[in-house]
Formats: structure tokens, sequence, C-alpha cells
């Protein structure tokens, strides 16, 4: 089992001891982690995360993983459900968020899948926004929002065609 920890995202393989692969424990830790620090980053007890996945084994899981962790801190999510990196880092600034997660470990094999965390602009986090999330998940300070100040969940099914337009609509772009 592997489970590797970096700026760009949390990786690993599907299973095993927490700490050692990317288990269910792992990833409740690093949602909740990046959900805390957008909070913080945002100023919004409620700010809104656009997320989207692949269609591995273990996206399903992963993503319900996530949606719980997100919405247990008070976190709004957008959930595209199966979708390109790119369609989500195109939503995010689509719809104002604070933030993405794309559930992919892209040409890993089918046991891995990986958190890729994104800023407001739809941009992969930067060194130091990652350290910070990195501190968060082993610090104690997550705090779970209370009943009447959980998270919501929608989904949309409309990003992938929405970004198609935005590309066509490009003026380089000759139709």
């Amino acid at each position: 089992m592997a489970l590797i920890k970096s700026i760009s995202g949390i990786r690993g393989t599907i299973g095993g001891k927490p700490g050692d692969g990317l288990s269910p424990i792992d990833v409740v830790k690093f949602a909740a982690a990046f959900g805390t620090f957008i909070q913080k980053r945002s100023g919004k007890q409620r700010p809104l995360i656009v997320l989207g996945r692949d269609a591995r084994i273990s996206g399903e899981m992963v993503n319900s993983l996530v949606v719980a962790t997100l919405n247990g801190l008070g976190v709004d999510v957008l959930d595209l459900g199966l979708s390109t990196t790119p369609t989500v880092e195109v939503a995010v600034p689509m719809e104002k968020a604070d933030a993405g997660i794309i559930l992919t470990a892209s040409h890993n094999p089918k046991e891995w899948n990986a958190l890729k965390l994104l800023n407001e602009k739809g941009e992969f986090i930067d060194a130091e926004e990652g350290a910070e999330v990195l501190r968060l998940a082993e610090s104690d300070e997550l705090v779970f929002a209370e009943v009447d100040d959980l998270g919501a969940h929608r989904h949309s099914d409309e990003y992938l065609n929405k970004h198609i337009q935005a590309v066509l609509d490009l003026p380089l772009v000759n139709v």
C-alpha cells in the first residue's frame, strides 16, 4: 500500500491501514483539512467546493466520503459526478466557488485514487497552501458543524456541456 502526501494533493492505493494507503479514514482526514483550510481562507462558514471524479472503481466511495466530510464541516458541495479534470477546473470560477477537488489518480493503475486540490480560480493550490492543508490534517484544529449548520450537497450534470460551450465560444475557435 502507498500514501503520498504532497502539495498537489493526496494520492494512494485504496485500502490498508490508515496512513499506509488511502483508507476511508485518510480520505476523511484530508477532506476535512482542506475544507477547514477553505473556511479559514475564504472567511466563510459555508464556502462552496466543486467536486468531480473519474470513473475509477473506488470513485463513488471516495466521492461519498468527501461529500459527507465537507457537509459535516458546514461546507456546501456542488457535485459534478463523472467529469474531466479541466471541466472541474472551469466549473470552480464559473460557479464563483471557493475551491475544487478532483478525485482522480490520472495515469496510475486502478487501485490508486487521489484528492487533487484547487483554489478559487480553479488552479492547483500552491506549495504554501498545500503545506497548510497537510499541517491541518495532522492537527487537532478540525471542528465540525452543529446539526443546524451542516453543508448542502447538490448535483449538476451540466458542466461537461458548459465546458464544451466555453471552448467553442473562444474567439480563436473557428467552429
